[in-house]
């Protein structure tokens, strides 16, 4: 509707004319009103759109500085990769054990279980190994620290439950509970990924659950051990740490026109 303005300027035209003038008069009015809403609209959104690149720049900041985010995902394949190798000899030492050995009377379980144990502790080194690589270079690209008080409680959480299963495994061997041994060794490992995940990507926690439960499950059907071995310390690894590149390193190419 016309403002003071408008009705000043009826008032000032003749009469023959008042309705055109009065009409175009209103129009224009129309105009500047419908404009001046757009530039405001445009800037709001501007200030919106503002507004959450700070928020989002605030949260990246404080999930740098709370959480190691510089994990690649390659470092889960790479351990995986090693579970499965460390799976093969295993299994062919348990068969020349029991094919060579226990055959020919020389029955010596403990040796087996040392020699078991071995491989598990080689297999863990080679997978800490190629995570301190692949991570290394997940950080370089990043330009995070690899290195810093985020590191230091991820790297204690994760491995106090480990450490701590070494002396509970060791005991189980010398009692003679040998089909305890790998459904321990996934129990404890995968609580020790769930206490540690607080302090990187939470998807950590779930490679956690899942790998407590495959340690139920063998705990079920003790007789198992090596493929539920061959799952947790494996496949799951591989699986997780192929999802973790895809997530978080895939380079996203433009679509070709």
């Amino acid at each position: 509707m016309p403002n003071l303005e408008s009705d000043f300027y009826f008032k000032q035209v003749p009469q023959a004319g008042n309705h055109f003038l009065f009409v175009k008069k209103i129009h224009l009015d129309f105009i500047l009103i419908n404009t001046n809403f757009l530039f405001q609209s445009i800037s709001m959104i501007e200030g919106k759109n503002s507004h959450l690149e700070q928020l989002q720049e605030i949260r990246s900041i404080m999930a740098k500085s709370s959480r190691f985010i510089s994990l690649s995902g390659w470092s889960g394949v790479f351990a995986g990769s090693s579970a499965l190798i460390g799976a093969l000899f295993a299994n062919s030492r348990i068969n020349y054990y029991y094919n060579h050995d226990y055959a020919y009377g020389n029955i010596n379980p403990q040796k087996l279980l040392y020699e078991l144990i071995w491989i598990a502790i080689l297999v863990f080194c080679c997978a800490v190994l190629g995570a301190f690589f692949f991570t290394l270079q997940k950080s370089k690209q990043d330009k995070t620290p690899i290195w810093n008080q985020v590191a230091f409680r991820l790297l204690w959480n994760t491995l106090l439950p480990i450490l701590v299963s070494e002396f509970f495994i060791l005991k189980l061997g010398a009692s003679n509970h040998y089909e305890l041994v790998i459904p321990s060794c996934l129990l404890f490992y995968g609580l020790g990924l769930v206490n540690g995940s607080k302090y990187t990507l939470g998807e950590v926690r779930y490679l956690g659950y899942a790998t407590i439960l495959i340690g139920i499950i063998n705990l079920i059907f003790v007789k198992e051990g090596l493929v539920c071995w061959t799952l947790g310390f494996g496949v799951f690894h591989i699986v997780y740490g192929f999802m973790m590149w895809w997530k978080y390193e895939k380079k996203i190419q433009p679509t070709q026109a």
